[in-house]
């Protein structure tokens, strides 16, 4: 602890400062990050989701074990980036509509890449 002499007053008395209040960052900061991280991840999020979507075109024109296989691969990634986040991570995941909506178009991928193997054999 420091302390300090007053320059008027008894010369023997010491002063002891007043604690200052800890400053934090503005919530207002904090909500902000989140924000961002939110925004990086839904971008992120959807770059996979075209991706998966891509090589669902391209395997609708020309299926082969291959393409089927990248296909599968990419659906399998995205399912996985659309399940709940945890703690600490809820800001970097889609919101829970669009989440339960992508889950849906999984499935749905799913069921097109049996039936697309079932032609290529």
């Amino acid at each position: 602890m420091r302390c300090m002499r007053p320059s008027d007053g008894l010369s023997g008395t010491l002063v002891v400062p007043q604690a200052q209040p800890e400053t934090h960052a503005p919530e207002s900061v904090d909500s902000e990050n989140r924000r961002i991280d939110r925004k990086y991840a839904v971008e992120e999020i959807a770059a996979y989701i075209a991706i998966r979507d891509g090589l669902l075109a391209e395997a609708e024109k020309a299926a082969t074990c291959e393409s089927l296989r990248r296909l599968s691969t990419a659906n399998d990634f995205v399912e996985t980036c659309l399940q709940p986040a945890r703690s600490p991570y809820e800001a970097q995941s889609l919101p829970e509509v669009d989440a339960a909506y992508e889950r849906k178009r999984c499935e749905t991928v799913k069921v097109r890449i049996a039936q697309l193997g079932r032609r290529t054999v």
